[in-house]
Order: C-alpha cells, then sequence, then structure tokens
C-alpha cells in the first residue's frame, strides 16, 4: 500500500491584484501560481471523514453504464440527490450544477469541450458569498435554512491508476488567511462571460494533503466546498496533480463531478 507521494501542486503567490481564472482560455488568467512539492498521504492507508477533514473516499455504484449518454445526466443526478440525502440526513438536496466532465491532458478531449481540462492549481469552488447567494437561489420555497453545505462529487470514469488524481487539503489544517477570494470567470465559446466568486490558496507548510490512488468507478470522493455551521470544516481547497507512480502508458483520467446543496430547515 502506497502511504504518501511527493509530487508538485500549484499554490498562488501574493498578488497585487485581484486573482481570476477561466474555465477555457486560461491565457487570460491573472494568476501568480507559487509551485510546492508536497506531501500527499494515500486517504485509504487512514481513511478521512466528512465531519472530520471536510472529505471521504465513499463507495457508490451508479446504474449508468455510459456517463456521457444523453439519459446519463438526469439518472446521476437523481442517483447523487439520493446518495447524499442518505448519507447525510440532510432534510433537501439539490443539485446546482450539470456533470462537469474533465480530461486529462493526455485526452484529445482535454480542451475540446467546456470546462473541460483538470484544475492545476489549488482552489475553493465558491467563496462565503457565492455559497450563500446560491443556497437562497436553490432552496426549496418556503423553507428557512438552518444550515446549507455545499458538495462536490468527483467519480473517475475511466480505470486506474489515474494519471491526474485529485489531491485534498485537511480543512482543519487551513486558515482563513490562507484563502485569496478570486473570480471565477465562464467563457464559453458563443456566450457572455459571466463569473462567480471563488478562492485560491496561499501556501503553508501547515496544510495536510491527501489523495486516493487507483480509484474504481464504483467509487467517489465527496468533499466540502462550503458549510455554513460554525463549528464544522469550513472547506476544502483541492487540485489536480500528476501521479509519479503513473505508468506513462495509463489511459488518460476522465472524471465526472457534480456538485450539490444539502439544506437542513429550522
Amino acid at each position: 500500500m502506497t502511504e504518501t507521494i511527493r509530487a508538485e501542486i500549484n499554490y498562488t503567490a501574493p498578488m497585487n491584484t485581484r486573482p481570476r481564472y477561466h474555465a477555457n482560455d486560461q491565457s487570460r488568467d491573472v494568476i501568480d501560481l507559487d509551485p510546492k512539492t508536497v506531501p500527499i498521504i494515500d486517504g485509504r492507508a487512514d481513511p478521512p471523514s466528512l465531519d472530520r477533514e471536510g472529505f471521504a473516499l465513499v463507495s457508490h455504484r451508479s446504474t449508468i453504464s455510459d456517463f456521457r449518454a444523453p439519459e446519463a445526466q438526469e439518472i446521476y443526478k437523481s442517483e447523487v440527490e439520493a446518495f447524499i440525502s442518505e448519507l447525510t440526513g440532510a432534510d433537501a438536496v439539490v443539485i446546482n450544477s450539470p456533470g462537469i466532465f474533465r480530461f486529462g491532458e493526455k485526452s484529445g478531449e482535454s480542451g475540446q469541450h467546456n470546462n473541460s481540462r483538470p484544475a492545476r492549481f489549488i482552489h475553493v469552488d465558491v467563496n462565503d458569498e457565492t455559497a450563500d447567494g446560491f443556497s437562497k437561489t436553490s432552496v426549496p420555497p418556503d423553507a428557512k435554512i438552518k444550515r446549507a453545505v455545499h458538495y462536490n462529487i468527483w467519480r473517475a470514469v475511466t480505470p486506474p491508476p489515474q494519471d491526474v488524481p485529485l489531491a485534498l487539503c485537511d480543512a482543519r489544517s487551513v486558515a482563513p488567511e490562507d484563502l485569496i477570494e478570486a473570480d471565477a470567470v465562464f467563457d464559453q465559446e458563443g456566450q457572455p462571460d459571466w463569473s462567480f466568486a471563488g478562492l485560491v490558496v496561499g501556501a503553508s507548510p501547515r496544510h495536510r494533503w491527501v489523495w486516493f490512488p487507483d480509484m474504481s468507478i464504483d467509487e467517489a470522493i465527496i468533499f466540502v466546498t462550503n458549510d455554513s455551521a460554525p463549528g464544522r470544516p469550513h472547506c476544502v481547497p483541492h487540485s489536480a496533480f500528476d501521479n509519479p507512480l503513473c505508468p506513462a502508458d495509463a489511459v488518460p483520467r476522465a472524471s465526472i463531478e457534480m456538485r450539490a446543496i444539502a439544506y437542513w430547515f429550522e
């Protein structure tokens, strides 16, 4: 069993301007990357949890055989809603984004579809203001929110090993001053740009990084991107990275991520 590897991940250096990154045309990004080689712990050796680190590897067998089939989105949406409801005991779960496919750079499909490249810098999908806005927009009618948690559910749909896996930072090791507000810009061809505020991350020796090697299609990573309740894991910075143990002829990683909001009501 692999216990710890060392790999390079990209933090964001201190900047005099607000960072800005694009879903597609990365030549327009305004972000000063600060690459660091860090230890990344095998999460299978000491399994993390949603309530402690803010993320977990879960068993979840989908009924879908082809995640890119036209009917797959709605089926997977229903499956993820039901799974998160059972896992968390939330009063309601809303999927607030279509499934996003991403492809490792060795794949001919990487960058050929909207928002299809791996995110190569450490980030959090939403900041507090964005999360609060999305929560209020998606909440069921007449409900009064006691707690809202934004989750990302990440699944590899190609066989192991993954050449470009996901690294996740233990939420307990992240300080508020590590988080830097940034604009996430969605620049799909033929449509006007739109954006919301997310977070990038400054380097810290406190950070504890974890990965899950050799994921199967019947596994998924679920992690918190924002929790409105104090005293719980608030958010999990994450990034794609190159797997130093992966053979050169491995199938390039393809993955699907689904974003959801779980609600507890007053």
